[in-house]
């Protein structure tokens, strides 16, 4: 069957706080491979409702054949409750496959997979015939699986052909040439202060000859002062109005390894004895089935531990076993530090309320700061202006739920740190931040992560699979 092409005329997304795009105008080919890029917050999620049907648009239009049928897999899959994050979207992306559809859209469908379903999930990706419209931050599967990028960012689609490697060479060649520039504007600059330098001086030996010949004519002395003053102006206002529209450009290129913000947990005493203790352990939701037995693990004052396994093996049973989750039934001897010194961070970021405010999220956790104090804390997780501040929860991008469930943590530094998939909807900006913030935390941690890459580069000091905790 021939598909029609899907037409997108003055397309236009607002925020409450910001513009995601604006009349963009597109047509995409039935076949298309599409990656939607971009910071966290940048519209890639609402995009893809908005192709699926789900949300409007604030103008423009889409256009589809009658014969479209749209399988769609959201980023934060809430059904399925009592399946592990692997399993839920292999359960969704399953639903969506059954409605055999020649359009799929896929939010970071990576997030939460163990290298088994990595693997599957990029092997369906390439044997997929229709048109596939991914948002994704995750580089192999924009290397591998995708030939057209759509970069997001200040209000605005840019579209690139190519693969991702192909894209970041362009946008690496462009930023050189515009520091190039900079720098010739920078040296120009600097020549023109060197020569007005050399004009003052002559004009000081002048400024006796002239007040000499213009003794009698005060409008006149001036009007030739003034002259060479205006010229010099001009020119430098004109390297100023060059400059910030190289800087403009610069910004547009952004790379989010590149830019820098602040992260901070401020540090605490650290306990040098155990947080954790648990000797013959066993936990499951039923106690005559257990996920895990014979778990022995001591973690103390900065140890660095990663629980490894399979998707469903168990590794989020554990974690909540030691929050003390009373879903999770367990025997054994346990000694955990109480739950108040626990920070807690999960991969559907379950200590959020939706209905809060960012700020009323931060200032009822710690009632004793001012608001001056509760802005400080935001603004060194990114939430900046007044619009950012008051937005409400359950209106973030899942990166930005992310950053807040850190600023909770670090409102109220913990001894113990347990970090479920806190990787997953990272744009990789905040995935480098998080790493800062991570090296810095003085405590301890247990961390359920894919990522080999991010273990590495937090430091963890020993991996445990759960498949040893196991009858």
């Amino acid at each position: 069957m021939v598909y029609k092409p899907i037409q997108i005329k003055g397309l236009t997304l607002y925020f409450s706080h910001k513009t995601v795009v604006e009349d963009f105008n597109c047509q995409i080919t039935y076949g298309s491979r599409i990656a939607l890029i971009g910071k966290n917050g940048s519209g890639k999620s609402t995009l893809l409702k908005v192709m699926a049907g789900i949300v409007e648009p604030a103008g423009g239009t889409l256009y589809k054949d009658k014969a479209t049928v749209i399988g769609y897999v959201p980023q934060i899959i809430e059904d399925y409750a009592n399946l592990s994050g692997g399993q839920r979207l292999n359960t969704a992306i399953t639903e969506a496959l059954r409605l055999d559809p020649n359009v799929l859209l896929l939010d970071e469908p990576t997030n939460h997979l163990d290298k088994h379903q990595r693997k599957s999930l990029m092997c369906l990706l390439q044997a997929y015939s229709g048109t596939l419209i991914i948002a994704s931050h995750d580089t192999e599967l924009l290397r591998n699986c995708m030939d057209t990028l759509w970069h997001m960012d200040n209000g605005a689609i840019h579209i690139f052909s190519g693969n991702y490697d192909d894209y970041i060479h362009k946008i690496n060649l462009k930023r050189a040439s515009i520091e190039s520039d900079l720098e010739r504007l920078s040296r120009q600059r600097k020549d023109m202060h060197n020569k007005l330098m050399q004009t003052q001086e002559r004009a000081s030996k002048r400024k006796a000859y002239g007040e000499k010949k213009y003794a009698a004519d005060k409008l006149a002395l001036r009007a030739a002062q003034g002259s060479g003053q205006n010229s010099c102006s001009k020119k430098k206002a004109k390297i100023r109005e060059n400059k910030e529209a190289l800087f403009n450009q610069l910004e547009s290129l952004r790379q989010p390894a590149l830019i820098k913000p602040k992260f901070f947990i401020a540090n605490h005493e650290v306990a040098r004895r155990s947080v954790v203790q648990i000797s013959g352990g066993l936990v499951g939701y039923c106690l005559d089935q257990p996920l895990l037995s014979d778990i022995n693990l001591t973690l103390s004052g900065q140890d660095r531990l990663a629980l490894a396994g399979d998707n469903g093996s168990g590794k989020s049973t554990l974690i909540k076993a030691i929050l003390g989750d009373k879903s999770v039934h367990k025997t054994g001897e346990w000694y955990v530090v109480k739950r108040e010194d626990i920070g807690y961070l999960d991969q559907h970021y379950s200590t959020l309320s939706p209905s809060k405010s960012v700020l009323e999220t931060i200032s009822t956790l710690v009632p004793d700061w001012s608001h001056a104090e509760v802005r400080r804390h935001l603004n060194d997780f990114l939430f900046r202006n007044n619009e950012e501040v008051n937005t409400c929860v359950h209106t973030l991008s899942g990166g930005e739920k992310a950053r807040l469930t850190l600023a909770q943590i670090a409102a109220n530094p913990p001894k113990l740190l347990l970090l479920d998939e806190i990787t997953n909807n990272l744009d990789l900006e905040t995935k480098g931040h998080v790493v800062q913030l991570l090296k810095a935390y003085p405590g301890a941690m247990i961390v359920i992560s894919h990522d080999t890459d991010f273990l590495e580069k937090i430091g963890i000091t020993q991996v445990v699979d759960v498949a040893s905790f196991k009858l």
